[in-house]
């Protein structure tokens, strides 16, 4: 059984805010030329994304939000929800791949096909809330995959892990309260989105880490906070918003993390998920935004899920 299947679609590289954006169709491309060059894309059984269904949608979001997006959704042009979150004619087919994905990739582990998926997929998710999409991201991936676990694979428990620089407030918005789900995430603060730091949810085991912060910090903060409570819990699968804009390049934010952060961090999930969930990781792409850093991070993250 080959270890790791990467996820992706071509419909995900025509998702396109305007030349300016900073969450360009250029990061995926970046990620897939660099594991060609350090020749460890032979490692990976390689999935074009589904379209996600209404229903797997319609788990997380209701039917307003898939409404107002598909409306939103230009012939030509683009078209903003917010400032910083636009549709291009080729976006809302982008979205549902991103979604689907995740699915795909729940099921692809549930039957043993694979140990483990990466989602390499844009539009990101992890700022779309229950009922509003902001911050680049229009349905909340991770959510998506993680409630297609939990509904239609019966699993009881899941761990949502996120080490992107923002916090996850879509994610934390749709599951807080949610005793199936316990979500354990780093992110700089205070920052976008100024959520996460206070009334935190019982299932939520958010670290507000403070600009400058670098390894030490967040290696304090997954081995004193994250794992007691991931071992408490036992999740049956571990779900990573794989965000890599708290690396020291990406001028995103001001974390100073490194490839062998992302690295370590990534053996400690497998850990966790070899002792509770049979191994079960299904990893999708937040942030990242400078190309380089972006794609020896994704690198150093999937050496890891792959034994390679």
């Amino acid at each position: 059984m080959t270890a790791t299947a990467f996820i992706t679609h071509r419909d995900c590289h025509l998702h396109d805010m305007g030349s300016y954006h900073p969450e360009s169709p250029a990061r995926l491309t970046a990620i897939s030329d660099h594991l060609i060059a350090q020749g460890i894309d032979a490692y990976f059984t390689y999935h074009d994304a589904p379209l996600a269904s209404f229903e797997q949608l319609l788990r997380v979001h209701p039917p307003s939000h898939l409404e107002r997006i598909k409306r939103t959704a230009p012939e030509s042009g683009i078209a903003h929800l917010d400032p910083d979150t636009a549709m291009c004619p080729h976006t809302w087919s982008a979205a549902l791949r991103s979604a689907g994905a995740g699915c795909l990739a729940v099921d692809l582990v549930m039957t043993h096909e694979v140990q483990n998926a990466f989602c390499a997929v844009r539009p990101p998710g992890h700022h779309a809330e229950r009922a509003n999409a902001m911050g680049f991201c229009f349905f909340n991936n991770i959510a998506v995959a993680a409630a297609h676990a939990l509904e239609a694979h019966g699993l009881e428990r899941v761990a949502i892990i996120d080490f992107d620089v923002h916090h996850g407030n879509g994610t934390e918005d749709i599951f807080k309260g949610d005793e199936r789900v316990l979500m354990c995430s780093i992110f700089q603060h205070p920052f976008y989105p100024y959520s996460g730091a206070d009334n935190q949810a019982a299932n939520m085991c958010n670290i507000p880490l403070p600009a400058g912060s670098g390894g030490e910090e967040f290696r304090g903060a997954v081995t004193d906070c994250w794992l007691p409570r991931l071992h408490e819990f036992k999740p049956q699968m571990v779900f990573v918003s794989a965000g890599f804009d708290a690396h020291y390049e990406d001028d995103m934010g001001s974390m100073k993390l490194f490839e062998k952060d992302y690295a370590w961090v990534t053996q400690q999930v497998k850990e966790v998920a070899e002792r509770h969930a049979g191994k079960r990781v299904v990893s999708m792409l937040e942030g990242g935004y400078v190309l380089s850093a972006l794609a020896r991070s994704v690198a150093a993250h999937l050496r890891v899920l792959a034994d390679i």
